[in-house]
């Protein structure tokens, strides 16, 4: 993920020569605030992958989070999902602390995610895998299942259906499958439909989407970004994106959050930060900034 980069900066020296306490004031947003961390960090022995990061995220919104390899975006995403616990730091959701809670325990929440690199289970089927996101809302136990009582069999069946919803969302590109092909064989792109597709079936409310067109060619990547704008259109969704393609950036997103060394050096609109100094300076160094 390249993390490694920054081993052995000191934030505080970071801080003072990027001059992070003048970050731009976000743009103006509606809504009540579903996301906040204050003062997050996180260190791998000398590596400040976060260093006292600041967001906030609201209900509604379209946030992207931006920077170069090893600015700590993705250690961001396995923080608020409990991959990581944090050295310092908070992360309120809804209000309350999800610090210390445990991935499963976050998702039930209705905080959902993808991965830079695609996760699904390759020798399930598409349905399968789908299925697996809504799990996590399933009321039967192991005796029931054992029994295959008729609560479990209508609870399998209510399963089924919301990830066939969930699916049907990527219009043909997934639902024209047969979905009790495996996932394994479709294509790049189809596989990260699908794990958007059964991060959708855990009916989240809050969706981190880690790199999503990642591998995508334009056409794809495109068609993705009017699906990310559709999901909280359509769908209600506050979502959280990191993307390295500007063209997705500056297309979805209210607000874009520049990251460099795990910590905040700008946010507001795209055109904002796409032309702070600082974050010239973090993508292309010191002399294209000046």
């Amino acid at each position: 993920m390249g993390e490694s980069r920054g081993r052995g900066r000191d934030p505080a020296r970071e801080r003072r020569r990027r001059g992070s306490a003048d970050v731009r004031d976000p743009a103006p947003v509606t809504g009540d605030a579903v996301l906040e961390v204050r003062g997050l960090e996180k260190h791998f022995g000398g590596l400040y992958a976060l260093s006292g990061l600041d967001m906030e995220v609201r209900q509604g919104e379209i946030v992207s989070v931006i920077g170069p390899n090893g600015a700590g975006k993705s250690t961001l995403f396995n923080v608020i999902t409990g991959i990581y616990e944090p050295d310092a730091g908070d992360i309120r959701y809804g209000g309350a602390s999800i610090v210390g809670l445990r991935p499963h325990q976050v998702v039930k929440l209705g905080i959902a995610r993808t991965f830079q690199s695609v996760r699904l289970f390759a020798n399930m089927t598409i349905l399968e895998n789908a299925m697996v996101g809504q799990h996590c809302r399933s009321h039967g136990g192991v005796f029931g299942a054992v029994l295959r009582t008729p609560g479990v069999r209508a609870e399998e069946d209510r399963i089924r259906e919301r990830a066939k919803e969930a699916l049907s969302f990527f219009g043909k590109r997934l639902s024209g499958y047969r979905l009790e092909q495996p996932a394994f064989s479709l294509s790049y792109a189809n596989r990260r439909r699908l794990e958007m597709a059964r991060a959708l079936a855990t009916d989240p409310k809050l969706l981190l989407l880690d790199e999503p067109t990642a591998g995508m060619n334009p056409r794809e990547t495109l068609e993705l970004r009017d699906h990310i704008v559709r999901m909280r259109d359509e769908l209600g969704l506050t979502v959280i994106v990191i993307e390295h393609d500007m063209r997705v950036v500056k297309g979805v997103s209210d607000r874009v959050i520049a990251c460099d060394y795990g910590q905040k050096i700008a946010e507001g609109t795209y055109e904002e930060v796409a032309h702070d100094e600082r974050v010239v300076e973090a993508y292309l160094g010191t002399k294209a900034a000046g």
